[in-house]
């Protein structure tokens, strides 16, 4: 196959979101109303929509999914001197949601099949101070939830689900952020539905929902008293402003309304690059993405392992040169700068530190034509050959 001239290079970024005239009118509509405020009523319909879609009690938009966390872990009260066990191989918010509240994060090895969590190196460090554990189901594949839940039941544990990459995506027909004591999502600009920057929190716990609010709301009772069921609010809580502004909830619900299409499109392209790149995989130059069959991914990104970390390089530059715009993903968080520094994480965790070194993103978003996926797998087999 020859290499293409720079003429015929073509530009597919890593990323496009499915956003259009839909979600201007809707934005223009919001602004106009003169309610911008964060839960208007547009917001407050939308968390009703949200929570019986996904058959959960309640559900909270937020600013981020970043919000999102940090509401999952003071409103499980989780505190100084509490550990919360999380996978290293993740992004930041995950482990400052847990240190903002003075708890410590304690990392665990991920499973390569599917870079979730490992429950056998998660139950190993358990410890009296352990209050949580956070199952981050990557990439939209829902963790072993049957054998977290069990971990959680047997130490008296709470569950929080970082479904960051989760819309749409089920585990035995449950949806992901809604099986655990909390959960979460992010409307991020690179998920598969966005309001730019927002998330939603989600738990089936009265008590848990109004400490929830409670925080969400500065600290105050303020979405109890708008419900009408105090006649003023008060400050009852330490907080912070984590409501999502209107003019973001008036995209978001029509964003909410694609899920469905935008997955469908997702998964189809994620099963293009599963069997066009099978044989690379038998023949072991790279590794494929595996999961059980109880889950419903939500096709959020489609990546692969390669052996080492100088290839992963080296391929993922020569694919730029061709306009694919391949990339790594997490580096391990117990080898971060700040995880040396702060937390005096020494224990080494090969896997982790394998899915960081040698972890490719190929392209993946519902505006991608067949014709460019193919492209993509192309640039990659020729990457490949040319590094090896």
């Amino acid at each position: 196959m020859k290499t293409p001239t720079a003429a015929a290079v073509r530009r597919i970024p890593l990323h496009v979101p499915s956003v259009g005239r839909a979600e201007a009118d809707a934005a223009a509509d919001a602004v106009l109303s003169g309610r911008l405020v964060g839960r208007g009523p547009i917001g407050a319909a939308l968390e009703d929509r949200i929570a019986a879609d996904l058959k959960v009690k309640h559900a909270l938009l937020t600013t981020s999914g970043s919000h999102a966390l940090e509401l999952a872990a003071a409103s499980l009260k989780i505190g100084r001197g509490d550990e919360v066990i999380m996978p290293s191989f993740t992004f930041s918010s995950v482990a400052n949601a847990v240190m903002r509240q003075g708890a410590k994060p304690v990392f665990a090895e991920v499973k390569l099949d599917d870079l979730n969590l490992d429950p056998e190196d998660v139950a190993r460090r358990i410890t009296k101070k352990t209050k949580a554990i956070v199952a981050v189901h990557y990439a939209g594949v829902a963790s072993d939830m049957e054998a977290l839940l069990r971990l959680c039941r047997k130490h008296g544990l709470a569950l929080i689900e970082d479904a960051a990459h989760s819309v749409g995506a089920k585990w035995r027909g449950r949806p992901l952020g809604t099986i655990g004591d909390a959960g979460c999502y992010s409307f991020h600009s690179t998920k598969n539905i966005t309001c730019g920057e927002g998330g939603a929190f989600f738990t089936n716990s009265n008590s848990v929902a109004e400490r929830a609010e409670w925080f969400r709301e500065k600290g105050t009772n303020r979405s109890a008293f708008l419900r009408g069921e105090v006649r003023k609010y008060d400050w009852v809580s330490e907080g912070s402003s984590f409501v999502l502004s209107d003019v973001l909830a008036a995209v978001l619900a029509v964003q909410w309304g694609k899920i469905a299409a935008i997955n469908a499109e997702r998964g189809r392209l994620y099963a293009l690059y599963q069997d066009a790149l099978r044989d690379l995989d038998a023949r072991g130059l790279l590794r494929l993405p595996r999961f059980a069959k109880d889950c419903e991914p939500s096709w959020h990104l489609f990546h692969i392992l390669l052996p080492t970390r100088r290839e992963r390089d080296r391929v993922m530059d020569a694919m730029k040169a061709d306009g694919v715009g391949a990339t790594f993903h997490y580096q391990p968080l117990h080898a971060s700068p700040f995880g040396k520094k702060v937390l005096g994480w020494k224990e080494p965790m090969p896997l982790s530190e394998r899915a960081g070194a040698t972890l490719l993103r190929l392209p993946l978003y519902d505006g991608l034509t067949t014709e460019d996926a193919r492209y993509v797998c192309g640039s990659l087999r020729r990457a490949l050959t040319g590094a090896r």
